[in-house]
């Protein structure tokens, strides 16, 4: 008789917290599940304009995340736990050749040949409202963990997620410390910027909330606000709206946020306004979609250091969020399914960025620029190209390519590609 990998889950799970477990847990153990993702990833970025500290960076890496989640105890306020743990193997890597992102690096520039990182997070529930304390994966405006990488990024915290009034979801959290996505050590916070001016200072706690209310099925409204300890302070304001148009399918979304220095201002003047928008139309698995942004104010849009911006100019190489930028960007994306072949689609993506502020920009070119008395500007176009397995042995093999060519006049140019082979096995 085969025994199913599901079936050793539960039996640890019984045997780890109540050997001959009462009915209570029967939903615990009964709810659990867990994967096991094999991420194979390659990447490399050529600096096209022969930069000569580093002139490009590439390395391949092997990947494996254990995700395990439990279900909750039966009662009023029921318990669980989830684990997610993570190691990272070196496949390819040179010293003149590190700082991807994948594999962490000690101060002789040499990648380490494996590292691993744990979180444990225990959970509570009433109702619709669920507590989350230990690791956090949050994907949030003002707080987007980054899983672009071989190994996803880990904070360290406690955040509430409460859904009890109809179409309104309440968010409400603190983080203390960060696993960075190529590191096993815990850091503490600190705050970025693309070619960061801020002073290397780091923040006791972040704390964070927000509330999205579904106003009516196709429209939605969020309030989010966010401090880091004596450092900057965060508004955000989103409207996102969907409705179905003729044969196809119309969206629309705005974001826009705001950044000012709080407390002890240790990291000296944080001045930033930055308003995000995209828009499109969806048919026949086409999707055409543009938008527009716009930075305004003394300096770059800050962002929790190793993050995700949550804006949409983010593209491979740049975020196109400096200061005074301005930036336009069209996209085009097909999915094959429309033509018999699910799961195949291709993105195609283009952004121009202009009126760059060079003043807090430390590059040789951005120096350049100052000394001219001119406005940097840049560009980037990419391809993203996915295929996942439907069925069969294979079924969840995912394979992506990633291409980037970005130019820019105040920074060093560069072509990137990322190809990552993924495998999910879930039990």
């Amino acid at each position: 008789m085969k025994t199913r990998p599901r079936h050793y889950l539960k039996t640890a799970l019984c045997v780890t917290l109540m050997p001959g477990a009462s009915s209570a847990f029967a939903d615990f153990i009964g709810d659990s599940k867990g994967s096991l993702e094999l991420r194979n990833f390659y990447y490399s970025r050529d600096f096209r304009d022969g930069t000569p500290s580093q002139s490009k960076r590439e390395e391949w890496a092997q990947g494996f995340i254990l995700n395990l989640q439990s279900g909750f105890t039966d009662g009023t306020v029921g318990f669980g736990v989830d684990a997610i743990g993570m190691l990272g193997l070196k496949l390819d890597s040179s010293p003149d050749r590190t700082g991807t992102g994948l594999l962490p690096r000690g101060s002789d520039k040499r990648a380490e040949d494996d590292y691993s990182k744990l979180a444990v997070t225990a959970k509570a529930r009433v109702a619709q409202s669920e507590l989350r304390i230990g690791g956090l994966n949050p994907v949030l405006p003002l707080l987007s963990s980054n899983n672009s990488r071989l190994l996803p990024q880990v904070f360290n915290g406690a955040q509430l997620v409460s859904k009890d009034i109809t179409g309104l979801s309440v968010t409400a959290g603190q983080v203390d410390s960060v696993k960075q996505r190529d590191s096993s050590s815990s850091d503490d916070l600190t705050l970025t910027s693309q070619f960061s001016g801020y002073a290397a200072v780091t923040g006791d706690h972040y704390s964070y909330g927000g509330l999205d209310y579904q106003v009516l099925p196709n429209l939605t409204l969020s309030y989010h606000l966010s401090e880091l300890d004596d450092i900057v302070r965060r508004n955000y304001l989103g409207v996102k709206f969907n409705a179905p148009l003729g044969a196809g399918k119309a969206f629309a979304e705005a974001r826009y946020f705001d950044a000012r220095e709080t407390g002890r201002s240790l990291v000296g003047e944080v001045d930033n306004r930055t308003f995000s928008s995209n828009m499109g139309y969806t048919i026949a698995g086409h999707t055409l979609s543009g938008g527009y942004q716009k930075s305004s104010g003394d300096t770059a849009f800050p962002y929790i250091s190793g993050t995700d911006t949550y804006l949409f100019g983010e593209m491979l190489v740049s975020t196109f969020s400096l200061a005074n930028e301005k930036a336009i960007y069209a996209g085009y994306g097909y999915d094959f399914a429309a033509l018999g072949i699910p799961g195949l689609t291709f993105n195609l993506r283009y952004v121009k960025g202009d009126d760059v502020d060079p003043a807090n920009i430390k590059t040789s070119k951005s120096a350049a620029l100052r000394a001219l008395n001119e406005e940097g500007h840049e560009w980037e176009r990419s391809t993203d190209i996915i295929y996942v397995v439907q069925s069969g042995p294979l079924k969840n093999l995912s394979l992506r390519w990633r291409n980037a060519t970005n130019r820019s006049n105040y920074a060093d140019s560069g072509d990137e590609n990322r190809v990552i082979a993924s495998y999910v096995i879930n039990f």
